[in-house]
């Protein structure tokens, strides 16, 4: 019987690899691969770190636009029910809604005040991506606490929003830059700098926070237009036309005081029923808890492990004191009263403008169409900044300060008659031009911080100052509330002004070299032991001793400020 030849040549093979050994058969197991492409499988690895980055980027800017949408249609809703004294009386007696609402309001504005205190700690404790999930989370407790309205329930979780209020942003600024800032690296993996985890040339990443930052205040200026939803959809079903809420008003525009004198203590011709409420406001629930998964799921983190223990081991008492050193920074100290009125001009178009103006002339019933104009052009316009890609980056500042300075002119000029519907039209486009201010200075100042200070070590610090200063003016405005309307657009027109100057004033200082002083950043302090910190002589005799003396005597915890001109500047 004839022999089978393929059997004889896998016998041949098999002794063959025998006589050859194993490490002749591992080779042909682990080995290269005729068709394997090292510098393609090298493209296809950063492109899809690259479109990780920007699903980074496009989750935290649709979560922060759904959180802002359930936490300002609620206050909006919560606000006009607790207004109505019917409501009042027939749900909840002898409450006292009015003063529980004085005091939410309160809890919301005035706790941020303190938040410099305690947000960089938070951040650097936290890192970035949990502060920001752990905001997401105080603010869906926040919608929570409406299902049993009650003191213990409203005010306390009031108080929780104004504590996270600051740490969000902070924790958001600080993500939106750092996912730019990541993005370079992966696109230019192969420069020098970036193989070698080195700072990268001044400048390099300022398209990517242009595009990034744009990105964000597009998805987040929806959330105008969101939280107009259970207004447009639910309560206005129940809102009196105009003819009755304004009955009682006599002044409107410029002329008023306050907020919105006379106006009708009856604003619903029929109370919603509890089981509706509970219906919208677990929709809402539903909302704030899409952003949770959002944050948590999707979003990636800003650094890397080893990355984030350099960042909390400075020294929890280096980094409680690195924001107020920031802030010898004359270039930040030049833009304190842009951050102010960045804080002052989105309160007054919510409040003020809407109410004093557009509910005054229109009526209740129109005051969603009136926010969500607002909503649509600030979120549209907000591409405006990617002129920066081409143009100096000033011009989106400036040119937002001066729309907002002409129609701050403008207001403080009109005065229109109450029920006067038939300037709708002009208040829809004060409304949308608004927007466009309101886009030009949120995105402007956000990219402008970004290009300044592109050390990571500092971002958090900045960026805190930043919506520490925001919370300040929010707060100031919540304190003027009762102010004529000529005094309040007089203060506007101050700080716009102020504003302006100063920013030139900064720019100019810039182009003339004049130095700026930076505080140093502490050495992380780490035991030099460990497989992630091991010192290169780490294996001889009593070097982790040496070591920790040698960073002890050579690298102290805090050191002393360095001036340094815009052109030495790391950044």
């Amino acid at each position: 019987m004839e022999k089978d030849p393929s059997c004889c040549q896998d016998a041949a093979k098999t002794a063959a690899g025998e006589m050859l050994g194993p490490e002749a058969q591992l080779d042909d197991i682990v080995g290269a691969h005729t068709d394997y492409n090292e510098e393609e499988e090298e493209q296809k690895y950063f492109r899809r770190k690259r479109l990780g980055v920007v699903k980074n980027v496009l989750a935290a800017s649709l979560a922060a636009m759904l959180t802002y949408s359930v936490y300002l249609g609620l206050l909006q809703m919560q606000l006009i029910l607790h207004y109505d004294e019917t409501y009042r009386e027939v749900k909840y007696s002898n409450m006292e809604l009015e003063d529980i609402d004085r005091k939410v309001l309160m809890g919301i504005n005035v706790t941020p005040v303190v938040a410099l205190l305690y947000t960089p700690v938070l951040i650097r404790f936290f890192g970035t991506k949990w502060t920001m999930f752990l905001a997401v989370g105080i603010y869906a407790l926040f919608v929570s606490s409406n299902y049993w309205e009650r003191y213990f329930t409203l005010v306390p979780s009031a108080v929780a929003i104004g504590v996270a209020i600051v740490p969000f942003w902070a924790s958001l600024g600080n993500y939106i830059t750092r996912m730019a800032q990541k993005y370079y690296e992966y696109a230019n993996y192969k420069e020098e700098h970036v193989q070698e985890q080195r700072q990268a040339p001044r400048g390099a990443c300022s398209a990517y926070i242009v595009v990034f930052q744009t990105i964000f205040y597009i998805c987040f200026h929806l959330s105008f237009v969101c939280a107009q939803m259970p207004m447009l959809f639910f309560l206005n079903n129940y809102i009196y036309q105009l003819n009755h809420t304004l009955s009682g008003v006599k002044h409107c525009g410029t002329l008023s005081h306050g907020m919105l004198t006379g106006f009708n203590k009856t604003v619903l011709d029929s109370l919603p029923r509890s089981v509706n409420l509970i219906m919208v406001e677990s929709v809402l629930m539903a909302a704030a808890f899409l952003a949770m998964l959002m944050v948590l799921l999707l979003c990636g983190s800003a650094y890397g492990t080893t990355e984030e223990i350099d960042l909390r081991s400075i020294g929890w008492g280096n980094i409680f004191q690195l924001p107020f050193k920031h802030m010898r920074d004359y270039r930040l100290r030049h833009l304190l009263p842009f951050f102010i009125y960045s804080g002052f001009e989105v309160l007054f178009v919510c409040n003020d403008f809407s109410l004093n103006y557009g509910v005054c002339t229109l009526g209740l019933e129109k005051l969603a169409y009136l926010l969500i104009a607002y909503g649509f052009s600030a979120s549209t316009c907000s591409s405006l900044a990617l002129c920066m890609l081409r143009l100096r980056r000033q011009y989106p500042l400036l040119a937002g300060a001066l729309l907002h300075a002409a129609i701050l002119v403008m207001l403080f000029c009109w005065a229109p008659k109450p029920q006067q519907v038939e300037q709708a039209p002009l208040l829809y486009t004060i409304a949308a031009l608004w927007g466009m201010g309101s886009a030009l200075n949120k995105t402007g100042i956000s990219i402008l911080l970004g290009m300044l200070y592109e050390d990571k070590e500092r971002q958090d610090f900045i960026f805190t100052i930043y919506h520490w200063w925001q919370a300040l003016a929010i707060f100031t405005v919540y304190l003027w509330s009762g102010l004529p309307m000529k005094a309040k657009l007089s203060l506007m027109l101050l700080a716009l002004g102020l504003a302006a100057g100063s920013y030139i004033w900064m720019e100019r200082r810039l182009a003339q070299r004049v130095a700026f002083r930076l505080p140093r950043m502490p050495r992380p302090r780490h035991r030099a032991s460990g497989y992630r910190y091991l010192e290169e002589d780490s294996d001889e005799t009593n070097s982790e001793d040496e070591g920790t003396s040698r960073d002890n005597s050579q690298h102290p915890a805090e050191e002393d400020e360095t001036p340094r001109d815009d052109g030495e500047q790391r950044n």
